[in-house]
C-alpha cells in the first residue's frame, strides 16, 4: 500500500498543484496539518484537501485562523491568520475548527500528528527524532518544523515530510513523501514550482514581503 504524505502547505496554492501532480498514483494521502497561513491562497488549500477527503490535523496556523487567537511576535505569521480570516467562509473556518489534533490511520499503523505526540505546539527536529516519540504505531507522522527527515527507530518510523508551501531546510523545493506501508520504506521527494507567481500573489495580497523572500531560500 503506498501512502501519500503532506503537510505544512500554508495557503500556498502553486506549491500544492506541483506536488499533487507530482505525487504517482496512491491508495491514500494523509496531511501532518497548517493548511493556511502566510501565502495568499487559504481557501484553495482548504478546498483542494477537503475535496480530495484528506484526513487531516488541525495545525497551529488552522487552529489560529479558526479562533480569535493570533500571534504576537511573529508578523508574516499574525498576517497570514488574519488574511486567511477575511479570506475564509465560515464553513472552512468550521472544518478548520473541526480538525483533530491527531490521527490514527491504516488500522492503526499511521499515527499523524502536528508538532510532537504529547504537545501538538511543539517543535520535533529530526535530533529529537527516536523509538521514544513512537507508541503502537509503526509509523508516526510529525510536521510543524517545515524540515523534511526521516528516521528509523527500534520501534517504527518517525517521519516529516517536510512543508509543501514553506520548506526551511535550505531546498526551496516543495517537499512530501511516499510511505510503503507494506514494507515500511518512506521515499522524500521534491518539486520545483513557480515561485514568482507566488512572490507576486504576495505582493497583490498586501502581505509581508518577506513571506515571499524566504520561499527562495528555502527558510
Amino acid at each position: 500500500m503506498q501512502i501519500g504524505i503532506i503537510s505544512d502547505i500554508h495557503a500556498n496554492r502553486v506549491a500544492l498543484d506541483a506536488v499533487l501532480e507530482d505525487m504517482p498514483p496512491v491508495d491514500g494521502l494523509v496531511c501532518a496539518g497548517d493548511l493556511v497561513g502566510y501565502n495568499p491562497w487559504p481557501a484553495a488549500a482548504v478546498e483542494t484537501i477537503r475535496d480530495l477527503d484528506v484526513p487531516c490535523i488541525q495545525g497551529n496556523h488552522d487552529r489560529m485562523a479558526a479562533s480569535d487567537q493570533n500571534f504576537r511576535g511573529n508578523r508574516m505569521a499574525r498576517e497570514g491568520v488574519l488574511y486567511a480570516r477575511e479570506q475564509l467562509s465560515s464553513a472552512q473556518l468550521t472544518y478548520l475548527e473541526s480538525l483533530p489534533i491527531e490521527r490514527t490511520r491504516f488500522d492503526g499503523q499511521v499515527k499523524i500528528v502536528h508538532g510532537h505526540p504529547e504537545d501538538p505546539d511543539r517543535y520535533t527536529y529530526p535530533d529529537a527524532f527516536g523509538p521514544d516519540l513512537l507508541g503502537d504505531e509503526s509509523v508516526l507522522v510529525i510536521g510543524h518544523t517545515h524540515v523534511q527527515h526521516v528516521e528509523e527507530t527500534a520501534n517504527g518510523i518517525v517521519l516529516n515530510p517536510g512543508s509543501v508551501g514553506q520548506p526551511r531546510d535550505g531546498n526551496p523545493d516543495a517537499a512530501y513523501a511516499l510511505l510503503d506501508l507494506d514494507a515500511l520504506a518512506v521515499d522524500t521527494r521534491r518539486v520545483a514550482y513557480d515561485i514568482s507567481r507566488v512572490e507576486r500573489a504576495v505582493a497583490k495580497a498586501d502581505l509581508p514581503l518577506r513571506t515571499a523572500e524566504r520561499l527562495r531560500d528555502g527558510r
